[in-house]
């Protein structure tokens, strides 16, 4: 144990997550973060674990799939979840957090880790002076690192485009049309909210489909995320794609007019002050200037002053299943190992996941021990699964989805879609928690 040590290439969140526990398994780690001598065209800051898109690790609640995958990391005591929990903002049933704080936290505990080695440095292939190596250098990584993989496991890459959404300051929202309010909730909620009519609705939905005509051209061959699609390409579905979609009114009551509205924009507090705000589900690929054109015609921010404007990114990712083992490690490399992003976990709490799971297979291999994955009927098992071993072609990113499980084995013709659920969330604790005691992994290294 004492001659053997892990890189791990990347400090975004599958890289920290992976550092720290394989530091608590008792392994040496050296972390490589190549911000800030490298800095991909996403990110702000040269701290790890930055959250580049939106800061919320989304819902918490079950029954559901997101609720249920941080249950189950909870149970495995993931560091950077605990850290999450530790820098949340209010956000309703939702896990949201003050990113500066987060990702000061987390720099916190590396550097302050005997056992971790924090190196700023960029690499463009696994350094030869440790025993292993995780990979986890996120869907933004450098075009050194991304040829160097691509010519030992793939003769190509996949990839599609993700958008961020912009950010606009508290005071300069206009409180008079502007509400607080969480779904269902009475009183005062976590949300502030923009309530249309269905003529500012329509003003606002025409104004998006005509702005992105031009910049639409630029992006002719793009393969969007489906669960983050651009708002003016959702807006290319119907006249009501986004009213029924990330602009649903559903349980929001304008106090001024004690109604539902036709259309809501949620905004969601950005750091722990409240000074800022998020506009949920307002990923765009609009040119500045028409985002300040357009999004102006929101109720209530009509005078918005925008923090950060939204943009587009290219992400890349591999065929995973066609190059991983159960264990993540690629089977032409069994010493090196992949997670987060790039392999296609999509979303914060996923790329913790893989990042976990790559660091507990691989502390178990060097203990000498044969940790098997955990089973298909639960979060994590059933993520993995389609990280290593999806029939899907092409094969595509996805978040956690219930889709990913086992079927249920009911005797039942019917079952209702939230029963269904809480069974689905039932019997993964379950198998998570034999899973746990049935010796497959040690809690108490964490």
């Amino acid at each position: 144990m004492n001659d053997i040590s892990v890189a791990v290439i990347g400090g975004g969140l599958a890289g920290s997550e992976a550092a720290l526990v394989l530091s608590r398994c008792g392994i040496r780690v050296e972390l490589f973060e190549a911000r800030p001598h490298w800095c991909s065209p996403a990110h702000k800051t040269d701290l790890p674990a930055e959250l580049v898109c939106s800061n919320s690790f989304k819902s918490c609640e079950l029954p559901s799939a997101h609720g249920l995958l941080k249950a189950e990391l909870t149970k495995l005591q993931s560091p950077l979840l605990q850290i999450a929990r530790e820098c949340a903002v209010d956000a309703g049933s939702a896990l949201a957090v003050d990113r500066e704080l987060f990702s000061g936290r987390v720099l916190e505990q590396l550097i302050s880790d005997p056992a971790i080695t924090f190196t700023r440095k960029e690499l463009s292939s696994p350094p030869v002076n440790h025993t292993y190596c995780i990979i986890a250098a996120g869907p933004l990584a450098s075009e050194p690192l991304v040829e160097w993989l691509l010519s030992k496991v793939s003769s190509k890459s996949l990839h599609f485009y993700d958008a961020i959404a912009p950010i606009v300051s508290a005071d300069s929202l206009d409180r008079s049309i502007v509400f607080s309010a969480s779904r269902w909730e009475e009183g005062e909620g976590d949300y502030l909210n923009c309530p249309f009519s269905k003529e500012e609705y329509g003003r606002f939905y025409d104004a998006l489909r005509s702005a992105d005509q031009v910049n639409a051209r630029l992006f002719e061959d793009a393969r969007f995320f489906e669960a983050c699609l651009p708002v003016e390409v959702a807006a290319q579905r119907g006249f009501d794609a986004l009213s029924f979609g990330p602009l649903r009114p559903v349980g929001l009551t304008d106090p001024r007019t004690g109604r539902w509205p036709y259309a809501v924009c949620q905004l969601r507090k950005e750091n722990a002050s409240a000074d800022s705000y998020n506009m949920v589900g307002f990923q765009t690929r609009l040119t500045i200037g028409e985002q300040k054109k357009v999004f102006s015609l929101i109720p209530g921010m009509q005078n918005a002053e925008f923090l950060r404007y939204g943009s587009i990114h290219r992400n890349t990712y591999l065929d995973a299943p066609l190059m991983l083992s159960a264990d993540l490690s690629f089977r032409s490399m069994p010493d090196v190992y992949l997670c987060g992003q790039m392999c296609g976990s999509e979303g914060y709490t996923e790329s913790i996941a893989t990042g976990h799971s790559a660091a507990r297979f691989l502390a178990s291999r060097i203990k000498s021990g044969s940790l098997q994955p955990p089973p298909t009927t639960t979060a994590l098992g059933s993520l993995l699964r389609h990280v290593t071993a999806t029939g899907d072609t092409p094969y595509t990113p996805s978040n956690v989805h219930f889709g990913l499980f086992d079927p249920l084995i009911s005797t039942r013709k019917k079952i209702g879609k939230k029963e269904k659920k809480e069974l689905y969330c039932t019997r993964a604790l379950q198998e998570m928690d034999r899973w746990i005691t049935s010796g497959n992994v040690t809690i108490q290294d964490t």
